[in-house]
C-alpha cells in the first residue's frame, strides 16, 4: 500500500460542534420573524433568552405552546404570556388589494422572508403558502392596500403552525439575510472602486491657478473622506459582534 493511501477506516471525521444554547433556543421559536418579542427577528430573541436578558413569553405567535417548548428546554417555571408583546391570536397571512397597490416596493422590503413578488411600480403578491403572517409589511403601506386575514380557524401558536412550516420560514429568512448581505457588499465594493477610480482621475488633474489648485485638493479631500467613511464602515461590520439590542415590540396589529 503506498504511503498517502488511507484506510476508509482510518480516516478522521470531523464531529460537528455541539449546538450553543442560543441554537437550541432558536430551534423551538416559531421563525415568523414578527419581532413582537421586541427583537429584530427569532435569532436575536433566542440569544436574548440565552443572555438572561429576556424571558421565555415573549413571543405571541409560538403562544402558550411556545413557552411550554422553551420552558422545559431551560428547566424554567410556565408563565403566561406577557401581554406588553401581544396577544396569542389564530394564524394569519397577508393579502393585498391589487387594485390599490401602487408597487412602491415598501411591503417587498418588510418581509422578512420573501413571501411578496412584485416590482417598482407593478402590482405586488403575497405567496400565502410563503407567508408567516408577521404583519410586518402592513404599516409601510402608504395606500393601505394590505390586510390580515386569519386562515387558521380558532387554532392558535403551534396549533395553527407546523416545525416544518418554522423550518421553511427559517431557510427563507437566512437565505433573504444572506442575499442582502451579499447585495451590500457588492454595491460597497462598486462604490470603492468608483471612489478609487475618481480620485486617479483628480490626482491626474493639472491645476494652472491656484484657485484650480485649491479645488483640486478639495475634491481629493471629499473623496478620501467617502473612502475613510468606507473603510471604517467595513472594519465595524467584521468586528461587531455584539449582542442585537431589543426592539420596541411588534403587537399585533
Amino acid at each position: 500500500m503506498a504511503d498517502n493511501d488511507v484506510l476508509p477506516w482510518k480516516m478522521t471525521v470531523p464531529h460537528p460542534a455541539p449546538a450553543s444554547l442560543a441554537d437550541q433556543i432558536e430551534d423551538l421559536l416559531p421563525q415568523t420573524q414578527c419581532t413582537k418579542c421586541g427583537y429584530n427577528g427569532c435569532r436575536p430573541y433566542a440569544e436574548a433568552i440565552a443572555a438572561g436578558s429576556a424571558d421565555i413569553n415573549q413571543c405571541p405567535p409560538g403562544g402558550a405552546q411556545g413557552i411550554v417548548r422553551l420552558a422545559g428546554l431551560l428547566g424554567k417555571k410556565v408563565i403566561p404570556l406577557n401581554p406588553v408583546n401581544g396577544l396569542e391570536r389564530p394564524r394569519s397571512v397577508a393579502y393585498i388589494d391589487e387594485s390599490l397597490c401602487i408597487g412602491c416596493t415598501l411591503c417587498i422590503q418588510a418581509c422578512p422572508v420573501d413571501a411578496i413578488v412584485g416590482a417598482a411600480k407593478q402590482m405586488h403578491t403575497v405567496v400565502t403558502s410563503l407567508c408567516t403572517g408577521c404583519d410586518l409589511c402592513v404599516a409601510p403601506c402608504p395606500v393601505d392596500c394590505i390586510v390580515m386575514y386569519p386562515v387558521s380557524g380558532d387554532a392558535t401558536g403551534w396549533d395553527a403552525w407546523s416545525q416544518m412550516d418554522a423550518d421553511d420560514a427559517r431557510a427563507r429568512h437566512d437565505f433573504r439575510t444572506q442575499r442582502l448581505r451579499r447585495e451590500a457588499e457588492a454595491n460597497d465594493a462598486r462604490l470603492a472602486a468608483k471612489a478609487v477610480a475618481k480620485m486617479q482621475e483628480v490626482t491626474q488633474e493639472v491645476p494652472v491657478t491656484p484657485d484650480e489648485l485649491a479645488e483640486k485638493e478639495r475634491k481629493r479631500a471629499i473623496i478620501a473622506a467617502a473612502m475613510e467613511r468606507a473603510r471604517a464602515k467595513a472594519a465595524a461590520a467584521s468586528t461587531d459582534t455584539a449582542p442585537p439590542a431589543p426592539t420596541t415590540p411588534k403587537k399585533d396589529a
